[in-house]
C-alpha cells in the first residue's frame, strides 16, 4: 500500500482484542486495519471504528478526524488523523485505546498530543514544553508518560498529572528511549554513540553508559520476554546486548554484550535507522537507510 510521502513512524496496537496499525507520514497518521490474522479480531476492529456516535456538542479539535472511504478504505485505511505539523512518532498505550503523536518544534507548545482513539478525541498534554521534544513513551504498567528532550527525559505522573522524575542521560542529544517490560528500566540512545542504561528506583542518573557504537544510535528496544535489548547505529550495525533485570531489588542489572550484526550498507552517512524485536521469537528485526529492513535470527 503507497500513502502519500516518506513514512516516518509505524506502530501496532498492543490491545489484543484489535488490529490496528498507526503509520505517520507528513501531517498525517492514519489508522489501519491490516487484515492479518484472526478474522474475529479483524471484525471486531471495524465493528470498534464504525460503533462510534458522535457527541450532541462537537467541540473543536487540534486534530481533524476522517474516516477513509472507496480506495482507501479497501487498502485498509479506518481513520485518518491530520495534525497541523508533522508527525515524527507515533506511540501507543498499553491498552491500546491511546495514541500518542509527537511533532518536534522548539519552543512550541504543541509538541505531544495524545488521542483517543474510542472517543475520537485529540488532547494536547503539556501547555509548555521544555525543549525539543525527540521522543514518548507510556509506561508498561504504571500511569506514567516518558518525554525524551535533548538532554533530559521527564516521567509525568498522568492521574496526578504533575512531573514525577527528570532522568539527565548526561549526553548531548537524545535519539532514542525504550522502556523494559518490567518498568523499572529505561534505555536511551544518542546521537553521540552512547547508550544510557537507567535504573528507575537506583537513580536519576545513568546506572550504566555504553559506547559500544562508533557513530550515532537512531534506534533502541527491549524485547518483551527474553532479556536482551538492541541498538541501531550509523555505523551499519546492530548491537544486542543481554540485559539481565533480577526480582530482587538489591541486585543490579546484569548488562553483557553477545553479538554485533552486520548487514546493511551505508548510504548517504546513514546507517541503521530503527531495531525492533519479534514479540515472542528472540529475533530483530532492522530498518536500514539502504531502503531495506533485515531479519536476524
Amino acid at each position: 500500500m503507497e500513502v502519500g510521502g516518506p513514512v516516518k513512524s509505524v506502530a501496532w496496537s498492543p490491545a489484543p482484542a484489535v488490529s490496528l496499525v498507526a503509520v505517520s507520514y507528513g501531517e498525517t497518521v492514519l489508522l489501519l486495519n491490516p487484515g492479518l490474522g484472526d478474522r474475529l479480531v479483524c471484525s471486531a476492529t471495524d465493528q470498534l471504528i464504525s460503533s462510534y456516535e458522535e457527541p450532541e456538542e462537537v467541540k473543536d479539535q487540534l486534530v481533524q478526524w476522517a474516516i477513509a472511504e472507496g480506495k482507501g478504505h479497501e487498502q485498509g485505511q479506518r481513520l485518518i488523523l491530520t495534525h497541523p505539523k508533522a508527525v515524527r512518532q507515533v506511540a501507543w498505550h498499553g491498552r491500546g485505546d491511546y495514541l500518542a503523536c509527537v511533532m518536534p518544534d522548539d519552543g512550541s507548545s504543541l509538541q505531544v498530543v495524545i488521542h483517543q482513539v474510542s472517543k475520537r478525541r485529540t488532547q494536547n498534554p503539556f501547555r509548555r514544553n521544555k525543549g525539543a521534544v525527540q521522543c514518548v513513551s507510556f509506561h508498561p504498567s504504571r500511569p506514567y508518560f516518558l518525554v525524551a528532550t535533548q538532554r533530559y527525559v521527564r516521567v509525568y505522573n498522568l492521574i496526578k498529572q504533575e512531573l514525577a522524575k527528570k532522568l539527565a542521560a548526561n549526553c548531548k542529544w537524545i535519539s532514542s528511549m525504550a522502556i523494559h517490560p518490567g518498568g523499572d528500566n529505561v534505555i536511551c540512545g544518542s546521537y553521540d554513540c552512547r547508550l544510557a542504561w537507567f535504573d528507575l528506583d537506583l537513580s536519576t542518573k545513568p546506572y550504566r553508559v555504553l559506547r559500544h557504537h562508533k557513530k550515532a544510535l537512531r534506534g533502541v528496544a527491549y524485547h518483551k520476554h527474553y532479556p536482551l535489548f538492541a541498538s541501531g547505529s550509523d555505523d551499519g550495525t546492530v548491537i544486542v546486548c543481554h540485559g539481565m533485570v533480577y526480582n530482587d531489588l538489591l541486585q543490579n542489572p546484569l548488562i553483557v554484550p553477545v553479538k554485533v550484526l552486520k548487514g546493511h550498507t551505508i548510504t548517504h552517512d546513514l546507517g541503521v535507522l530503527d531495531v525492533v524485536f519479534h514479540p515472542t521469537q528472540p529475533w530483530v528485526f532492522s530498518s536500514g537507510a539502504d531502503g531495506t529492513v533485515r531479519l536476524f535470527t
